[in-house]
C-alpha cells in the first residue's frame, strides 16, 4: 500500500539520504520525492512510500524519526494516481494540448500535483446557489436535491465568490460537518473569476502550506488563461 509522508528535513548536507537509506532498511521503497517548501528550519519534503507486503504504517514513522533531527509532519494512506500527473509542468503541458477543456482537466489531474485525493470546479450561480461543474475521481458526493445541471450543492457555501487563493476550513460552512473531525485538510482557489473556484482535499492531512496555495493559484489562473483564448 501507498502512503504519503511528509518530513520536515533538517539544513544539513545528507538528510534526505539518510531517510532514503532508514526507510530502505526496512523494506520501504520511495515512489516519488517532491519538495513543498524550505524555511529557515529546513525543507518540507512529500515523499509517496510504497510499504511491503504486510508492513505496518508505524515502520516508516520509526525509520524516519531514527534520523537525527527529521521531523514527520504527516503520515497517511495515498489513493490518487493523478492520471500520471505528477508536478505542475505536466499539468500545464496537458492543460495545453487540450485548451477546451482545461477546466474539466484542471479537476480532474490537479490532485496528483499536490498528493492530494480529490477536487472538485465549484461554480456561483448566487445566493445558495452554487453548481458542481466537474468532479474528479474519488470526490466526495456534496449531495443534491433537485434535477439541476451542472448539479446543485445541497448547501450553501458561504465562503463562494472566493477573490484568492487560500485554505478552507470546513468549519466556515457549505461542507460537511464530518469533514472537521476527520481531519480534511482543504485549499481552494478561484479559476478566472471568484465565482469559478477549485477545491482540493486531503483526508487527514497534510496541511495545505503557502507555498501549495500560491502553486494552486498559479494553476487555476493558467487554467483560466487557456480557456479565454479558446473562446476567443
Amino acid at each position: 500500500m501507498s502512503y504519503l509522508l511528509r518530513l520536515l528535513l533538517p539544513d544539513r548536507p545528507g538528510a534526505l539520504g539518510a531517510v532514503a537509506t532508514a526507510l530502505g532498511r526496512v523494506g520501504i521503497d520511495i515512489i516519488s520525492l517532491a519538495v513543498v517548501e524550505r524555511s529557515t528550519d529546513g525543507a518540507i519534503d512529500d515523499l509517496v512510500v510504497q510499504l511491503p507486503m504486510g508492513g505496518l504504517a508505524d515502520s516508516a514513522l520509526t525509520a524516519a524519526h531514527s534520523v537525527a533531527g527529521v521531523r514527520v509532519e504527516s503520515l497517511r494512506p495515498y489513493l490518487a494516481d493523478g492520471a500520471g500527473v505528477s508536478d505542475d509542468l505536466d499539468l500545464v503541458d496537458a492543460l495545453t494540448d487540450r485548451p477546451g477543456e482545461a477546466a474539466a482537466m484542471l479537476a480532474d489531474l490537479v490532485p496528483g500535483v499536490f498528493h492530494a485525493d480529490w477536487a472538485l470546479l465549484l461554480d456561483y450561480a448566487g445566493p445558495g446557489d452554487v453548481r458542481i461543474r466537474e468532479a474528479s475521481v474519488g470526490a466526495p458526493d456534496l449531495g443534491v436535491y433537485d434535477y439541476a445541471s451542472p448539479p446543485r450543492a445541497i448547501e450553501p457555501v458561504p465562503w463562494l465568490p472566493l477573490p484568492e487563493a487560500r485554505v478552507i476550513d470546513p468549519a466556515e460552512g457549505g461542507l460537511p460537518a464530518r469533514w472537521s473531525e476527520r481531519g480534511m485538510e482543504l485549499a481552494a482557489a478561484p479559476v478566472g473569476c471568484a465565482e469559478l473556484v477549485i477545491l482540493i482535499g486531503r483526508p487527514g492531512g497534510p496541511r495545505f502550506r503557502s507555498s501549495e496555495v500560491a502553486r494552486l493559484a498559479h494553476l487555476a489562473g493558467i487554467t483560466a488563461s487557456l480557456a479565454r483564448r479558446t473562446a476567443l
